[in-house]
């Protein structure tokens, strides 16, 4: 156990000991599943390797504090080949070496099964034409069987395809699931596993789908009534105590309310609406009733892929967003109730001081830091770096209008990476490797590009001056962070500053480079950035660049229109709408945010807030033209009309703007090589500073 002397005693109910059945848990700080972060593998076309990756990951993660890991999904049927798990007794071998690595930490384990994912499977623009036409549906079945992957409870539409209909999952395929729990179950048992979590009654999920009317309409034993359509969660939980004994504990992931308005239409946060999916109501009954059934714990949060951000909380939700509704089910139930949901520690630890729930779940906070318990434990919280709840790097699955799951291939192979922190998930591909001959190295521009390959740079034992020409470090994404919702965005500056400060870098501000010839380096990293990008319309030159409205600089009246509904176009909508004031969106795109690698979890919240909440959305609509009082749009059928504004925002993009040319020893980083995202910033300073 870890040195609890300098931790503050607000977090100590996060360090108690707890029982999910009767296996004890050091402390009540559970890591929760991620998609990328099974142990058998993510995405394997051989489906016979242990993911050493993932074990990698979990191992630091025990050896820094967790007190119960639960990785990503094991599906019991390889996606690849329909080779069942409990089939591959390799993998369990390998299963057993690492449980007995996990446990000389003092850590547990329980290991994720899923029955599926039907109608929310995130069926890509690659696989999606080819399930839809009977020939090659046929001649890929060996490899993958797309219609045993989309199998639901009904006949319905795709989540991700809403043109492809999900065929219905036969009563044999049911029962041939419900028994590779119960095999599979009794394999993790032998291999030292400590539990085992049943995937899923849970963010719409296989197993949710059956359980919610609005999916399931089925007249079987499996739909229809209450019990009928909990049927197939219960059965399998009973099948699995059946194999292990009713000792071995069994942890269901739950989904408190389903947070939906209708198909592909989620709640936002105190709405007040009509729910079509799980109800509180339900909600109370369904949780005793699954308790009874056998389940000894209830891993909960709300939504389903309708309502993804429940689920997978974009930095536009609140904190602690599903405690209350976590909280009020385990009023209704005697076995632990854990809650996820953008959880903030000191939060979490109140609420189990208080008994409203008994541990505190936490996923891509791991991805972002695998030492932040430590660091709360040693009071060290100003260190630890935030998620900043992106998903770029760790679930970037997106989605428009008239398209698939447009995720790139190798983002689909390689889940649960992570933005700003590069070694996750990637610890082959980056390293910290000391230099073999220490060099003068010049980085132009403290933007988060430039400052993360002065980090790197510095702890490889390079000498290095970062010059900023301003006299602030942070560069555009002081803007980015300037919301109210972007907290987590500020916390991450901060932490960037901080680090800079530790190392022997040194700092010049106010510094502007115009000869990078003249910095006597050995070699230069350009990182300053892009600049905004202007459109060739009359009056262009009154409106307000996107930056200088996230900065202050200029003021905006009551009503304001934003040019570009990309995501930065639409995050200066929802600042102002919940600033009280009214935006309205112009955008020549056919949907808001078309830029492939945003979550579909973050661009559907900002989507169903905009439709919500009646905030004027004009689509493939151009600006023809900024007039006193407004501006002149054109429609696609070529109808010209007025919008009246006050102010007009401009957010239609970046040009990079590199200070030099790149050649041997100059070296383009960050917006000044592309414009992208801080994914592609970070990554892209540690490919460049790891060579030098």
């Amino acid at each position: 156990m870890a040195n609890m002397e300098k931790l503050d005693p607000k977090y100590e109910a996060l360090f108690t000991p707890w029982k999910i059945g009767n296996v004890e848990i050091k402390n009540r700080i559970v890591m929760c599943p991620m998609g990328g972060t099974s142990l058998f593998g993510w995405f394997e076309l051989t489906g016979c390797g242990f993911d050493k990756e993932a074990a990698k990951l979990f191992l630091e993660r025990a050896q820094n504090n967790v007190g119960l890991i639960i990785p990503g999904i094991a599906p019991l049927r390889d996606t690849f080949w329909g080779k069942w798990l409990w089939q591959n007794p390799k993998m369990f071998e390998d299963l057993k070496v690492f449980m007995d690595e996990i446990h000389k930490t003092g850590a547990k384990l329980f290991i994720q099964l899923t029955a599926g994912m039907g109608r929310s499977w995130a069926i890509t623009e690659l696989i999606g034409p080819l399930h839809k036409n009977k020939i090659t549906r046929a001649i890929i079945k060996p490899i993958i069987d797309t219609s045993h992957e989309l199998a639901s409870p009904s006949a319905q539409p795709a989540r991700w395809a809403p043109d492809i209909i999900c065929p219905e999952m036969t009563k044999e395929q049911i029962h041939e699931i419900i028994e590779a729990f119960a095999k599979t179950a009794k394999l993790c048992k032998e291999a030292g596993v400590d539990g085992v979590e049943v995937h899923a009654v849970h963010e719409g999920y296989l197993l949710d789908q059956f359980s919610i009317e609005f999916f399931n309409k089925r007249t079987d034993e499996y739909g229809g009534s209450f019990e009928n359509r909990y049927r197939f969660a219960a059965e399998v939980v009973k099948a699995i105590k059946g194999a292990c004994g009713q000792d071995y504990p069994v942890s269901l992931r739950y989904s408190v309310e389903s947070k939906m308005k209708g198909f592909c239409e989620g709640a936002m946060p105190g709405e007040d609406y009509t729910e079509v999916g799980r109800n509180m109501a339900e909600s109370e009954r369904a949780a005793k009733y699954l308790q009874d059934a056998g389940y000894d714990m209830l891993n909960a949060d709300n939504g389903t892929y309708d309502s993804w951000y429940w689920a997978h909380p974009p930095m536009y939700m609140p904190q602690n967003c599903n405690l209350d509704d976590v909280a009020h089910i385990k009023e209704f139930v005697d076995i632990p109730v854990v809650c996820a949901g953008r959880m903030e520690p000191d939060v979490g630890a109140k609420a189990i001081a208080d008994g409203k729930i008994d541990g505190v779940g936490v996923a891509r906070q791991f991805l972002a830091d695998g030492e932040w318990i430590t660091k709360i434990i040693e009071d060290r919280l100003e260190d630890i770096k935030p998620c900043i709840c992106c998903h770029s790097g760790c679930f970037n699955f997106s989605s428009t209008k008239g398209h698939y799951n447009t995720q790139d291939l190798p983002d689909t192979m390689g889940l649960a990476r992570c933005a700003i922190n590069p070694l996750t998930m990637q610890s082959k591909k980056y390293k910290v490797v000391p230099a073999k001959k220490q060099k003068k190295v010049a980085v132009v521009g403290g933007g988060i590009g430039g400052m993360e390959a002065a980090i790197l740079l510095a702890k490889r034992g390079h000498k290095v001056t970062l010059y900023e020409k301003s006299d602030k470090l942070g560069g555009v994404f002081i803007a980015a962070a300037a919301p109210s919702f972007k907290e987590k965005d500020r916390d991450l500056i901060k932490w960037y500053i901080r680090e800079v400060a530790k190392l022997p870098i040194e700092v010049k501000m106010n510094t502007a480079v115009t000869d990078i010839n003249a910095l006597g380096a050995d070699e230069v990293i350009i990182a300053t950035g892009s600049t905004a990008k202007k459109i060739p319309v009359k009056g262009a030159d009154t409106a307000i660049e996107a930056v200088d409205y996230l900065l202050g600089n200029k003021e905006v009246g009551e009503k304001v229109v934003i040019i570009g509904g990309g995501l930065t176009g639409c995050e200066i909508a929802y600042d102002l709408f919940l600033q009280g004031k009214k935006p309205e969106i112009v955008e020549m795109q056919d949907d808001l945010i078309t830029t492939k690698g945003i979550c579909l979890a973050n661009t559907s919240f900002l989507r169903d807030c905009f439709k919500t909440n009646k905030v004027p959305v004009h689509l493939e609509t151009g600006l023809k033209e900024i007039v006193d009082g407004g501006v002149i749009v054109k429609d696609k059928n070529g109808k010209e009309f007025k919008i009246d504004a006050d102010s007009v925002i401009m957010s239609v993009g970046y040009n990079p703007a590199p200070i030099a040319e790149k050649s041997k020893h100059v070296h383009i980083i960050g917006d000044a090589k592309a414009v992208g995202n801080l994914r592609t910033v970070i990554w892209g300073a540690w490919d460049v500073a790891m060579k030098i």
